[in-house]
């Protein structure tokens, strides 16, 4: 019990339900106004550009925020380890605050472009620390009953978003600039809840950062997403450019595991990839944000240019994925409390998705509102309950130290599985729709005048192209979506295999399923005393050689700058010495009569 008490994490301390409830009022606020900062933009962009000119370089604007936030999740965690939750969480905060009202201020395309990208640091820090803060304050046994919440904020998010920036947009009295200034006194009303409710409690840590692994992690996840993002647009694939930021990310990804192996305190430990529940749980989250992102960025497009419904009435149709989401969520989260069973969630939960992804794959151009809110409804579902109970698997699969490590590296391989997805599908659907254009109007024998290709305008101007026209962008912007869908079902299925073989391990903290043990006899405790005491005299006599003893006893002091040997020591007198004489004297023997000297009975 007091070695226990010596290496506790944060989580063991115990807060209630109203604290923990009151904490995550605070993370769930700061998560939803950051995520929508990220999904607005999209219905105001037309206007946007409009405004700012700069049509080339209309993609950034959205690409800019995924690209550092991914590239800058598993750095947050590891600052979170030096610096603590709190201060971090709250500096994500500042920058996304200071980020939103610059991108209101643009007045040019680069201004914002590079206000978006500061707006994704904020944005990749406050997703990973919410989870990190949660690891801490709930143990994995109770924290099903909240992961479903913060699940749900995800989905509220993606569909607050479009129909926030669609109002905003139609507002004449509002503007575009809203879209960014409407965050702000969210985040900061989070800012003034977190620094008002959470109270960690202090763990010393090590002081030194992985500036290297930080770079090296850095330039390859940007030289991929930098390669997705303008191949087949700005350079061909086949081209010197191509083959260089490929070279250079496949270079920068070998020196980072070179700089992870030899640093003091990496940002993602070598170790978290000797952990299979980590490798499996970031194996499917990485295919878990390929097939959402990719069906949340492309879904809006199939409502509002096949289905011809406005930027609202298109965010309202996806309501019935966030109210699917949002109770799969809850509803698991509160199984997984009850009997400490996790695993069959994220299993089913990624069949789920690829079963979600093949219905929508089969929509066309006639189908009915009620069969896109249905098939949507069960994506939903499987996201719901997949994408929290794989952070949740890979924490309670993880040590106490690598908490915040593990977390972020989940987000991370998350985050980086929605831009790759995003990215591909695009390409796939620009290929795909160039191609079915091309063949249906040489069907049709249409010649159209300065080229074979249409110029697709807005939605609301392919609307009005004159038949045939309007059919052939239509049925191949069908097509298109239909190759984007089904290329995620395998993709989806790949994850599905990652979690079949994960161990179910028993969640920490399950003290409600565990057996209550039988007070020790006098016996057992000298027992257990004098053993402690063996322990104690064994490590203080070792003479630095590693042993198994050593280690075992110096993983039970908080990780620090001093070696093995000198936190075993440490261990081995406040810890084992006083718990070995507290347990003797619990089990002191009779006192002996004084009138017969005999012992008393």
């Amino acid at each position: 019990m007091v070695a226990q008490a010596q290496t506790a994490s944060p989580a063991t301390r115990s807060y209630s339900h109203r604290e923990i409830l009151e904490v995550m009022s605070g993370l769930m606020l700061a998560m939803l106004t950051s995520m929508i900062s990220t999904s607005v933009v999209g219905t105001a962009l037309p206007t946007i550009v409009g405004e700012l000119g700069g049509q080339d370089q209309y993609s950034w604007v959205a690409s800019a925020t995924m690209l550092t936030m991914t590239v800058s999740t598993p750095l947050w965690g590891k600052l979170s380890d030096l610096f603590g939750r709190k201060l971090l969480f709250q500096t994500a905060l500042g920058l996304f605050v200071a980020a939103s009202l610059v991108a209101g201020l643009s007045q040019d395309m680069g201004q914002l472009i590079a206000a978006r990208a500061v707006q994704g640091l904020g944005v990749g820090g406050l997703s990973a620390l919410a989870q990190v803060i949660l690891g801490d304050i709930v143990s994995p046994r109770e924290r099903g009953r909240y992961s479903g919440y913060m699940g749900a904020v995800f989905g509220i998010s993606t569909v607050a978003g479009p129909l926030l920036g669609g109002f905003i947009v139609d507002a004449d009295w509002l503007g575009w600039r809203w879209c960014f200034y409407v965050v702000v006194p969210f985040a900061l009303v989070a800012s003034i809840v977190i620094q008002k409710v959470l109270r960690l409690p202090k763990v010393r840590r090590s002081t030194s950062i992985d500036i290297w692994g930080a770079t090296t992690i850095t330039a390859s996840a940007s030289a991929l997403m930098l390669l997705l993002t303008l191949g087949g647009n700005q350079f061909a694939w086949s081209s010197v450019w191509t083959y260089f930021l490929a070279a250079t990310s496949l270079l920068m990804l070998a020196l980072s595991v070179l700089a992870e192996r030899t640093a003091r305190n990496p940002i993602l430990p070598p170790r978290l990839f000797r952990n299979r529940t980590f490798v499996l749980t970031s194996l499917a989250s990485l295919f878990v944000g390929m097939a959402m992102f990719g069906a949340m960025i492309y879904l809006p497009q199939y409502l509002q240019i096949v289905k011809g419904l406005s930027p609202t009435k298109s965010g309202l149709m996806t309501l019935p994925m966030v109210v699917a989401l949002f109770l799969a969520g809850v509803v698991s989260g509160r199984i997984v409390t009850k009997t400490g069973k996790w695993k069959i969630f994220p299993v089913a939960g990624l069949l789920i998705v690829a079963v979600g992804l093949f219905l929508l794959s089969r929509l066309h151009v006639d189908s009915s509102e009620w069969l896109i809110g249905f098939d949507v409804a069960v994506l939903g579902i499987g996201l719901g309950l997949s994408m929290q109970m794989l952070i949740l698997a890979a924490q309670n699969g993880s040590e106490p130290r690598d908490m915040a490590s593990t977390t972020a590296g989940v987000s991370f391989f998350r985050s980086l599985g929605g831009a790759v997805g995003v990215a591909a599908f695009g390409a796939i659907l620009t290929n795909r729709l160039k191609d079915e254009m091309a063949g249906m109007l040489r069907a049709a024998n249409i010649t159209l005048p300065g080229g074979s290709e249409v110029k697709l305008g807005s939605p609301a101007a392919i609307q009005q192209l004159p038949e045939p026209i309007k059919h052939i962008v239509l049925e191949s912007f069908t097509r298109g979506l239909e190759t984007v869908f089904m290329v995620g079902v395998p993709i989806a299925l790949i994850g599905f295999v990652a979690t079949i073989f994960l161990r179910e391990l028993p969640l920490r903290g399950a003290t409600a399923a565990a057996p209550v043990p039988k007070p020790l006899g006098k016996d057992d405790l000298v027992l257990a005393g004098l053993l402690l005491e063996l322990v104690a005299q064994r490590i203080e006599r070792s003479n630095g050689e590693r042993s198994a003893l050593l280690t075992a006893v110096a993983r039970m002091a908080p990780p620090d700058d001093r070696s093995e040997r000198e936190r075993a020591r440490s261990v081995a007198q406040t810890v084992l010495r006083p718990a070995s004489r507290a347990l003797i004297a619990q089990a002191a023997p009779p006192r002996k009569d004084l009138v017969t000297g005999g012992v008393s009975q």
